[in-house]
Formats: structure tokens, sequence, C-alpha cells
């Protein structure tokens, strides 16, 4: 909306659109930098929080910037960062820590974690993942930001979607919201607007064309709609690597928003089939955060849909999706309060995974070749007789054999965790244009527009949200204000 004679509803220096990780962030150092500050979320108090309330809350712990930098290039796989975000984010990533306990918030290590990309040059710089109260996941990041901006007496209006940005001369203004009531208001940012609004993974036909998924199931936020990218386009902005992404085995159930990602934690008698009925990799391939080593080199995994079957030693094994006291961790578990069953017959009662007696009846639910299936089925417990999976390299010790009946099966799209492109950005979280000129008063931070291009560690998307949201805050807070 290009018009600098608005007549506005509401002034404030920094509006921060998005009131997750990076938006509190950004709330918080905008703040603390002198900024009076407005945050617009579109979700109620009961759902706001974006991706960092239902992630595992965690950022790496960084003591060695520069390794870190070095680990960054390594896992952008010939896809390069430029250099100066490079820098920055290892900087900054090594701070975090000290900003969060500088808002009194206690942290600790959570997880010793290894680096999931051991071979790449600089993954010594893993050492394990930081949280709140040495906790992972929960919902306790985003409970203890929250509180840092609302004990800071910010004003955070819920229910309140942006829409899109208002300019004047090819400078960012402020932003036109839908209060409440569903009256318009024509928000003033004296100094910046911050896009923290998250990805675009619950946002299908963004899905389809950046992705090239097209039967895409959230595990993280459903509000992550794409809102800030498609307002930073129409304000000129470039887009920098949109097929990015994470995703993870999973499930979809009827009647909820979010699927269930399926890690068969206590058993490893399942395999994947392809839609024909055939194994296509190995099951247990070591994943990072959405990337795999798949013939020599790291593929986004997994990125089609897949059957998925198993047989009763591994339904009474205990239940195929982790439960909330070992991950507490997405949409499903942490929002919808969905409980798994221990043994999973709650599932499979409700029809969200088919039983058959024997293979050549699950052939038959599932619509693929029954002939296939069992030649496939003995193929792999042949493999695991053998302790060698000649077909794609499953490591020796996670073969066991689908041998006891009945046998179990879904069909699992990928579950999306999040998408990492979005508006480009540099160091200084300003927002480009196509031709690497900044929009002045745009910012953007979190996984509206990550840093990462290609493979990406745990705890890096946090570390990402909560460095670039306190650059993105405290950059919009100094424009324009006093000296």
């Amino acid at each position: 909306m290009g018009n600098s004679g608005v007549a506005w509803d509401v002034e404030a220096d920094v509006v921060v659109v998005g009131f997750g990780g990076a938006g509190c962030a950004a709330a918080v150092a905008a703040h603390d930098a002198g900024a009076r500050v407005l945050v617009l979320d579109k979700e109620s108090g009961d759902r706001a929080g974006g991706s960092t309330r239902v992630s595992g809350a965690v950022w790496f712990d960084n003591r060695d910037p520069e390794r870190a930098a070095v680990y960054l290039r390594s896992l952008s796989a010939g896809r390069p960062i430029p250099e100066p975000v490079v820098q920055v984010w290892a900087q900054e990533t090594a701070r975090n820590s000290e900003w969060m306990e500088s808002l009194g918030i206690p942290v600790g290590l959570a997880v010793p974690a290894p680096p999931e990309f051991p071979d790449l040059d600089g993954s010594d710089v893993m050492r394990g993942w930081i949280g709140v109260e040495g906790r992972m996941g929960d919902g306790l990041l985003w409970a203890a930001l929250s509180d840092a901006v609302r004990a800071r007496g910010i004003e955070v209006r819920l229910q309140t979607p942006a829409h899109e940005l208002i300019t004047g001369d090819g400078t960012v203004l402020g932003v036109l919201a839908t209060a409440p009531d569903g009256t318009a208001l024509r928000i003033r940012a004296d100094r910046g607007v911050v896009l923290a609004t998250g990805g675009f993974e619950a946002n299908p036909e963004m899905v389809r064309d950046h992705l090239r998924l097209t039967d895409p199931v959230v595990w993280g936020t459903p509000a992550a709609t794409g809102d800030g990218l498609r307002m930073a386009v129409k304000a000129g902005a470039d887009l920098w690597h949109m097929s990015n992404m994470m995703t993870l085995p999973g499930l979809r159930a009827p009647g909820y928003e979010a699927g269930f990602y399926t890690a068969f934690p206590n058993t490893n008698s399942f395999v994947y089939l392809g839609l024909d009925g055939r194994r296509y990799c190995n099951e247990r391939v070591a994943l990072g955060h959405g990337h795999a080593r798949i013939n020599g080199s790291y593929q986004l995994f997994p990125t089609a849909p897949m059957h998925i079957v198993f047989d009763e030693s591994a339904r009474r094994a205990g239940p195929i999706v982790p439960g909330r006291e070992r991950l507490a961790v997405g949409w499903a578990s942490l929002i919808e309060g969905y409980e798994w069953s221990a043994d999973n017959s709650a599932e499979i009662g409700k029809g969200w995974i088919h039983r058959a007696d024997t293979l050549t009846e699950l052939a038959d639910i599932l619509h693929v070749d029954a002939d296939v299936l069992l030649q496939t089925v003995d193929r792999y417990n042949a493999a695991c007789a053998a302790g060698h999976d000649d077909q794609f390299g499953r490591p020796a010790k996670t073969l066991a054999p689908l041998s006891e009946r009945p046998y179990y099966a879904f069909t699992a799209a990928p579950i999306l965790a999040w998408s990492n492109g979005g508006p480009r950005r540099n160091e200084n979280a300003e927002v480009l244009d196509p031709f690497g000129a900044v929009i002045p008063g745009l910012y953007a931070a979190g996984n509206v527009s990550s840093t990462y291009s290609w493979c990406k560690d745990g705890g890096f998307h946090i570390a990402d949200a909560l460095a670039f949201g306190r650059i993105a805050g405290g950059r919009a807070a100094h424009r324009g204000g006093p000296a």
C-alpha cells in the first residue's frame, strides 16, 4: 500500500508481527533499546507462540564462533550464505545463553547432543543443546520469552492479523491489520516493522509451489501460512532458499490439525515402502533436521508419501509415536493434547492404523500388488537373517524381521515441521529487494526468513530466531530514533 498520507489508528516506534520466539526476542530488544513496541499476532492466547511454542525449544551450545562459522559454511553444501550473515550468525548465536540469563531466565544443558552431520568440517562445535531450566520442549522457551515481553509492559494484540505493509516512497511506514472486532487498523511504525510471522508450511499452495509436497501435514503451528512472506513480497522483497525445509516420517489423524511424528523408538520391526509396495530406502538412515546422507550426498528426506508396515512385536514394544514424557514437542501433543496409547491399540481401534492377519490382506488394504508386498517383506526378512541389507545398507543392529502376525500399516505423508525460505535479509536483519538494496523500515527474523540454505543441526532454528530477533528489534529501535 503506497500512501504516505495515511490516517493512522495506532502508532508505535516498532511494530513486531508475530508472537513466537523471534517476535518475542525482537520486542524485548527493541523495548530495551528505548522504543515503544507493539506486537501483533493473529492467534488467540491458547494458540499463539508460533513454532517456538511447540518446538524442541533449545538452542545449540555455541562456545566457538569461529568453528560455528566453518560448520555453517559446510552445511550450506554449495548453496552459499552471504559471508556477513555467516559471521554475524556465528557471533550472535554464541550470545544467546548470556542474553537469556540477562532476562532472568534460568538456562542449562538440556541434551548433550552430538553433531547430526559429524563428517562435515566444523561439526566439533556441537556439544549439546541449551534449554530453559535445562529442559527440552514443553513450551518452556515461549512461556519464558512471552513473560519477559509482558513484564516490560509491551503491548501485545492477539487475534489481530496483519495483512499488508503500508509503504511510501519505497519505505515501510506501518502495517494494515484487522482488529478482533473486524475493523481495519492502520498501524504506524515510526522506526520499523519486524516480520516474525513464521514459515509457510501450513499453506498448501505455497508448499506445492516451493517445496513440491502435494499432500502436506504440519507438525508445528497451523498458523504458519506464509503471511509475512506475502507481505514482504508485495513490498518488493527478494526471496532466498525457498526450497529448503524439514520433514519427518509421520501420520495424519482425522480430526487433528497437525500430524504425529512416527519414530518407532522402541522397535526396529518396520519398513518404509513406496506406494508400489517396494522398499525404497534405509529406514534407519541417520536423519538430521530434514536431511539424510543418501547416495553420497545430503538430501531432503523424506519427500514422498509412503506406506509404513510393522508387525505385532513392534505394536507390543511401545508407542510408535514418542510420548510427551519422551518428546514434548509438536502441536498435536502440546496444544491439541493428544496422548498416544502405550501399545498403539487405541489408534488401531480408531482406524488410523490398518490391521491385517496376513500380508496378502494388508496388500489389499493398501492397494498394492500382493506378490510385490510378499516379495518385499521376504527379501527384507532374509536381510535380517543374514545381518546384511544389500539393498539400502540399513545398519545390521537395526535389522529386525517382520514375522509376527498380525501386521499393521498406515500411509504416511511427510510431516512438514517447518519451511526455511522467505524474504532475503542481510546481516542486520534488514529485508532486501531483488537488486540487493535494503527496503527501509523492514526487518525479518525467525522461520519467515531463516539463515539456513540447506542442512541445519539440532538447536539451530531456535538459535537463529533468538539471534536475529534481537538484531531486528535492536536495529529497528535505533532507526530514526534518538542518537
